[in-house]
């Protein structure tokens, strides 16, 4: 059976976020095609993970530069850094991967590159190499769902845009798949138009399904 992690990151719920219905329509048509998957979800927004903070940073960098072992780490070095490879485990375990999220001021919301750095783990998810890092995860896809209030595809605003580009680099560091990011925009700049801008969205979410789906039936 395969295994696909569907993480989201919206904290309006699936009533009132664009997004999240989107989102919906791209795993109502992935399950079409391939009966045999097993999907999971996380809400960023409800869920408990660790941050890069003081004492996580300074697990990383002792364990992996600086020959420490779990057992010299301090308590809650030790703790929350079980609890960043518990999370990449998991990760590791899915076969593949749907992000849905909005663009916030040119990005995506914190919760989600916040999620993304519990990720990168030498020896775990990438390796460094002669050659520079080389990833992992290179039996896995991944495929982005974005939202955003205002025009930027063929627009000047374009270059401004670092969310979805941001989660791409990451993935592809990774080793991950990347596929190209299904966007649904303008809902800002023409607010009566949000029904067939919606409307279009879920359209091109099912084909990208369709393709995706196929595809992680070969794997």
């Amino acid at each position: 059976m395969k295994k696909l992690l569907y993480v989201t990151a919206n904290p309006k719920g699936i009533e009132k976020s664009k997004g999240l219905k989107i989102g919906e329509a791209f795993l109502e048509a992935v399950q079409e095609e391939c009966k045999n998957i097993e999907i999971n979800r996380i809400d960023l927004f409800n869920y408990e993970f660790p941050q890069m903070d003081a004492d996580l940073v300074s697990a990383r960098g002792k364990l992996a530069g600086y020959g420490y072992s779990l057992d010299q780490l301090s308590t809650p070095e030790r703790e929350k850094i079980s609890k960043m490879h518990a999370l990449a485990n998991e990760f590791i375990t899915y076969d593949s991967y749907v992000f849905v999220s909005p663009m916030w001021n040119f990005n995506s919301p914190a919760v989600l590159k916040a999620y993304i750095d519990n990720l990168f783990i030498s020896g775990k998810t990438f390796v460094h190499t002669a050659n520079g890092p080389k990833g992992l995860l290179t039996d896995k896809k991944a495929i982005h769902i974005q939202t955003r209030g205002g025009k930027y595809i063929g627009t000047p605003m374009q270059e401004l845009e670092s969310g979805d580009r941001y989660l791409k680099i990451a993935l592809c560091f990774l080793g991950i798949k990347v596929y190209d990011t299904v966007v649904a925009e303008g809902f800002d700049l023409n607010p009566l138009k949000t029904p067939e801008i919606l409307k279009q969205g879920i359209i091109n979410a099912r084909i990208a399904a369709k393709q995706f789906a196929n595809e992680l039936i070969q794997i």
